[in-house]
Order: C-alpha cells, then structure tokens, then sequence
C-alpha cells in the first residue's frame, strides 16, 4: 500500500508519538466551542510558533466528525494544482485518503509534487489526534489566481454533490512574512476583514493592495467560496497571533490566524 510519508516530522512538529500527542492534548484543552465550522483556517508554521492557533481553528469543528477533510495548501515550490490519492502518515497512525471523492474532484493526481510539501502535513496530526474517524482529501495549489479559485471552489461542490460526502474543508495559510508585528497585524486584520462577510472578491483586493504576504490566499478563498455553496453565511476571526508572540522578536514576524467559516 503506498504511503505519503512524513517529511517534516522532527522539524515542524515533534517526530517522537508520546511528545507529539502530548504536545496536541495541551493545543486542545480547550473544549469544542459548539461553532461546528463548514472550514476553517489553519496556519502551517512549526508548532511552537503556530500550533496553538492551528488547534483554535480546529476547536471549531464538532470532535464527532467523521467525515471527509478537503484539506487545500499552497504550493512553496512552484508545482501546479494537483491532488494527492493515498493514505498520509504521521507519527499517530496513519490518516486514511477517500479516493472516492479526489476521483470525482477530478483534479490531477501527483504524488510526487506532494513530496516535502509541509502546508498540508503539518495539518494531518491535528486531524488524526482530534478526528481519528476521519478521511482526508489533499489538494495543493498552485495557481492562487481568484479564476482558479472559482475553479477549484466549483470542483469540490461538484464532487461532495456527486459522492454525497460530509465534508469540512481546511484552507492552510500563513499571513505577512518577515515584517514587523505593527504592520502584520494591521494589514493582515484588514485583509481578514472581507472574509467574515465571505467577500473573497474584497479579500483579494486588500492582499493586492497592501501587498500581504499570505502563502495560501487562493486555498483561503477556494475554502470561503466553497463553503458559501454550502450554506455558510459568515466566518469568524477565532485567533490572531505572530511568531513576535512567542520569539519575544517584534521587528520581524510571521502572522497566524484561526478562521472559522460558519
């Protein structure tokens, strides 16, 4: 059975079972907070830098749930859009694939591509520890462009339509990179903004216009659009953080958000 295997373990997260769930049950001592979120957003850094806002978004989603994760991350290397067909590993067991739905996505399949990319890993723990019923659909992005966005975003209707499939869909993102922390928080919270009406056309302009250097925007809004044809009426800014926040360095920071689409 071929396994994507775990290629930043020891580096984004804790390669070793016992520290990794150890480190996990203390991201999520919080309770479900009864949101019951169609998507969220979940930052991708290493954990001690991101990992308690990533478990903020996911508090978000009922723990009961044992349906399918879309889990949409950017491309950092340049690869096109393409899905990935098989099982994920992580150092908790292993996260099952539905390959039932990444055939009706009808998105390319690579696995190759999928090989050392970390926006989707480091995702895959938070669902094996609090969703361990769960399966999971892979989908990095390459072109983040708003056209691809309404493509992508109608590829996952038309698949959850045709397979019937409950589905909660992760959109993995940073925000601003390597600025200082006034200026992250400020224009990231105004690129935020938009989201929590689920404007993704106004989301787009404000990343343009204050040059944001949000990794993921496009899985961000391919997540939003997607769950507004779902029946989500407005999104929630849950958390917001930078690495200034635990580095103790304020003159060059990577912002986090938790964002649940409701």
């Amino acid at each position: 059975m071929k396994v994507r295997t775990c290629s930043v373990a020891g580096q984004f997260y804790p390669g070793e079972p016992s520290h990794l769930e150890q480190l996990l049950e203390g991201f999520f001592r919080k309770a479900a907070d009864g949101r019951n979120a169609r998507g969220i957003v979940s930052p991708h850094a290493g954990y001690i830098y991101s990992g308690k806002t990533a478990a903020r978004a996911f508090t978000a989603i009922d723990p009961a749930f044992d349906g399918t994760f879309l889990v949409i991350g950017p491309s950092h290397r340049g690869f096109l859009t393409c899905a990935s067909a098989v099982d994920w590993e992580t150092p908790l067991g292993i996260v099952e694939n539905d390959p039932e739905f990444v055939d009706r996505l009808e998105v390319e399949v690579d696995e190759v591509s999928h090989r050392g990319e970390h926006s989707l890993e480091v995702q895959m723990p938070f669902i094996r520890y609090r969703f361990p019923r769960c399966r999971v659909v892979p989908v990095m992005m390459g072109d983040q462009s708003p056209a691809s966005a309404v493509h992508l975003a109608g590829r996952i209707l038309e698949a959850v339509h045709r397979t019937g499939r409950n589905v909660r869909i992760v959109a993995s993102s940073d925000f601003s990179h390597y600025v200082p922390d006034a200026q992250a928080r400020r224009d990231d919270l105004a690129a935020i903004g938009p989201l929590l009406t689920l404007d993704t056309d106004g989301f787009y302009r404000k990343v343009q216009e204050l040059g944001v250097s949000a990794c993921g925007y496009g899985p961000i809004a391919t997540m939003v659009m997607a769950t507004k044809g779902l029946g989500a009426r407005k999104a929630e800014l849950l958390q917001y953080t930078t690495s200034g926040d635990i580095t103790g360095d304020h003159g060059q920071v990577v912002g986090y958000a938790a964002i649940a689409v409701i």
